[in-house]
């Protein structure tokens, strides 16, 4: 069951507050907000991404009167509520599920799994669209690749480094955090292929792409600041 807004840990409240604000507009209509950049985030499983994301929400925040929200994987809750899509089709998006809709089984309910990520791809769009967005994940440089307001980026970095971070993080050792981090990988990679029909990896889709293991958040987080601060509203 989706909780509560009210009831949501302080962090995820304030991100939530700008999928209301774009929920509000479209109902009120009538004069949209000026339109602003969108930073979209890539990254191996194992990758610094969301600690980049709150880095980078820090920087362009600060001086800024246009006020930037980051929309995670723990927002797509709050998109389920909205969108009507059912929480556990939602928690297996991109999976087994779509070889049971071939069948014309729908486990998860009369919502298929690729009616549910058209409203997921929709909603990212519409958030990309309306701009000053940090987007983590969910394809979100292959969806918006047509918006001009958008920039992408792609955090990598080899297996062993990726490994100890999540050992680190986790607090396990390292042969459950390989585990782990080999399993999401393969999962990450075939959500995108199976729902976009392209391989993340692919450079053509970003800006920039950054070794996490050779670059700390604050390098990362300051070089895509300035990128886009230099390309918005040229490009």
């Amino acid at each position: 069951m989706v909780q509560n807004r009210l009831s949501l840990p302080s962090g995820v409240q304030e991100r939530l507050s700008g999928w209301v604000r774009i929920q509000e507009g479209r109902v009120k209509g009538p004069v949209p907000p000026r339109r602003g950049p969108t930073i979209t985030l890539s990254r191996q499983f194992g990758c610094e991404g969301f600690p980049l994301s709150l880095r980078l929400q820090e920087l362009l925040n600060a001086g800024n009167r246009d006020e930037w929200h980051i929309f995670d994987k723990t927002l797509l809750e709050r998109v389920a509520e909205d969108e009507g899509i059912p929480m556990r089709l939602l928690a297996h998006l991109g999976e087994a599920h779509r070889a049971l809709e071939g069948f014309g089984f729908h486990p998860a309910g009369p919502l298929t799994n690729d009616e549910a990520f058209a409203k997921v791809a929709d909603t990212l769009v519409r958030i990309a669209r309306q701009g000053h967005a940090i987007i983590v994940g969910r394809g979100g440089a292959v969806l918006c690749r047509d918006l001009g307001n958008c920039f992408h980026f792609r955090l990598e970095a080899d297996l062993p480094w990726r490994v100890a971070s999540m050992a680190r993080r986790l607090g396990v050792g390292l042969e459950e955090a390989e585990k782990v981090v080999k399993a999401e990988s393969r999962k990450r990679d075939r959500f995108i292929q199976d729902n976009l029909g392209t391989a993340p990896s692919e450079r053509r889709h970003y800006d920039a792409v950054f070794n996490n293991e050779r670059h700390s958040v604050e390098q990362i987080a300051a070089a895509i600041v300035a990128y886009v601060r230099s390309g918005f509203p040229d490009r």
